[in-house]
């Protein structure tokens, strides 16, 4: 999932936090805290690598060829340098140690059925070679629990149609396909990218993120 609802990938779901040594160096010491604004280049690569990995195969080639790290930094230093002021957009990054090795963000959803308590989770990526680690599901409690704390009712996001890994992570997390779904405009030339929609109530007894 991305910023603009493009970005899933396979995330982890294991919560397999033992020390791993790999191309990202030793695992250990796996958090999640608030995005800072020195973060940018490293968010950058990683949505970038992700948005490659996940839709290389989904989208026109000009299009997944505008997956810029140096893109997606420069937009990212300049939002969280200067936040929304309604407080409810919030950005996420998973550490390996020191190392940014995921993200998330969300914000109020922008669906006209969902009503005006449900948050929408607009990313959720984690590095290919950081997967299998925990890293997602530590995204994705955060999350949650913000919104809970903010006051939200429901979660949803929105993924691609056939991101299996991506809706098997979700669901086994408590959130289900809710019927809606959308041919998403990705190109120029009218090219399009069928998404569906997974949501769920942020009661604690329904959804064990």
């Amino acid at each position: 999932m991305s910023h603009d609802h493009e970005g899933h990938a396979d995330h982890d779901h294991t919560g397999h936090d033992h020390p791993h040594e790999g191309a990202l160096g030793p695992q250990a010491d796996a958090s999640v805290r608030a995005a800072r604004p020195s973060d940018a280049p490293a968010i950058g690569q990683v949505q970038a690598q992700v948005f490659i990995d996940t839709y290389a195969d989904r989208l026109p080639p000009e299009v997944s060829a505008a997956f810029d790290p140096n893109a997606f930094a420069k937009g990212w230093r300049e939002a969280l340098s200067a936040p929304p002021a309604d407080g409810i957009h919030r950005l996420f990054v998973a550490l390996a140690g020191a190392q940014v090795v995921g993200l998330a963000a969300f914000g109020p959803s922008q669906d006209p059925d969902t009503g005006q308590a449900t948050g929408e989770i607009t990313l959720l990526a984690v590095h290919p070679l950081g997967r299998r680690q925990g890293h997602g599901s530590r995204l994705l409690n955060a999350c949650v629990d913000q919104l809970r704390e903010l006051g939200a009712e429901e979660v949803s996001a929105w993924l691609p149609a056939d991101a299996d890994d991506t809706r098997a992570f979700l669901m086994g997390a408590g959130l289900g396909p809710d019927g809606a779904f959308r041919d998403r405009v990705v190109s120029p030339d009218g090219a399009t990218l069928r998404e569906v929609r997974v949501r769920a109530s942020l009661a604690p007894s329904d959804l064990e993120a």
